[in-house]
């Protein structure tokens, strides 16, 4: 008996089997729909946006840039779960290894803090443009860009990297069955059957860094700009910055909503439905790549008038080409 407990102490799993939405399993046939739906609609949308900013010579300006790289990261990040949950919830294909798990993990937690570090980006162009607008060009140029790009890519992988090398020395001798559609940081640590408190603890202290960071700025930012917009600005151009910093607060919001409560789900997680809780996880990632196209697309009016022009250029080209043939 003794020897059977030596022996399954010193086993640990190497191979994880990724059951997203277990109460609803034997269902998981028809959630394969609406999440291909919702895939479509955040590679469309986010094409859509990425080639308007790109064909239309007019909004290569540094925001609608910085929109054009976040189009590009939403369509990232779902492509690195979505494809291969479709795939388990039709043909059951949910095996992953370790090593492939954590370089989903990895992956999309890292490409996700390159979203925080663009809204800082926005929230600093429309501080300078509001603010400081005589010093916009100098201030906002390739140099500031560049920088934020170093800085992102630094203080991400510095993070990510910490969690991976704390995570793969751990010992999973229980269940290998992890109930999400991807490899979450806190999904797989707390399968292990040590201590796992330092993974814990740099857990909170990443999301404290990056997102509590990346908020305090934006917040700060946006403040002094309502505080110069009510003083200075006529009611014409009051109108005009509060509807693009409302643009821009909305994307956020979405953003970081749905990640606090992906992030606050996981210390209730007893308190709440593994199939909500799954769910939460996931629309993390898809919900703010989905919406904001649609936003930007709305309520933007200068990516707006582009896509309308090049909608009735494409119209009147078509009913050119039926007319010839007629």
């Amino acid at each position: 008996m003794r020897e059977e407990s030596v022996e399954r102490s010193n086993l640990s799993h190497t191979t994880f089997i990724l059951i997203g939405f277990p109460e609803l399993y034997e269902y998981r046939r028809l959630l394969f729909f609406p999440f291909f739906l919702i895939y479509v609609v955040v590679l469309i949308g986010n094409s859509v946006i990425i080639y308007v900013i790109k064909t239309a010579e007019s909004l290569h300006t540094p925001m609608y840039i910085l929109i054009s790289y976040m189009a590009v990261i939403d369509i990232i990040v779902p492509t690195a779960i979505i494809p291969n949950m479709l795939l388990s919830l039709l043909f059951d294909w949910n095996r992953i290894s370790l090593a492939g798990c954590l370089t989903q993990m990895f992956f999309v937690h890292y490409i996700s803090s390159f979203e925080s570090t663009i809204l800082l980006t926005m929230a600093l162009d429309r501080y300078v443009a509001i603010c400081n607008p005589l010093r916009y060009a100098e201030i906002m140029n390739t140099s500031v860009f560049l920088k934020m790009g170093i800085f992102s890519v630094i203080r991400g992988g510095a993070w990510m990297s910490t969690l991976i090398i704390l995570a793969h020395p751990l010992s999973f001798c229980g269940s290998n069955i992890i109930n999400q559609c991807y490899c979450e940081h806190m999904a797989l640590v707390s399968l292990a059957c040590g201590s796992i408190t330092i993974n814990n603890i740099t857990g909170l202290l990443m999301a404290y860094t990056i997102v509590g960071f990346d908020i305090s700025c934006i917040l700060f930012s946006y403040i002094r700009i309502i505080t110069v917009v009510i003083k200075t600005a006529s009611a014409k151009e009051r109108q005009k910055a509060f509807h693009t910093c409302s643009t821009h607060l909305i994307v956020m919001f979405f953003f970081y909503l749905s990640g606090s409560v992906s992030f606050v789900a996981y210390r209730v997680s007893n308190t709440i439905p593994t199939d909500v809780h799954t769910l939460l996880s996931v629309m993390y990632l898809v919900v703010p790549a989905s919406v904001n196209p649609i936003i930007y697309g709305v309520r933007t009016k200068e990516i707006r008038q582009v896509i309308v022009k090049m909608f009735r250029r494409r119209i009147l080209v078509s009913s050119n080409v039926v007319t010839v043939k007629t």
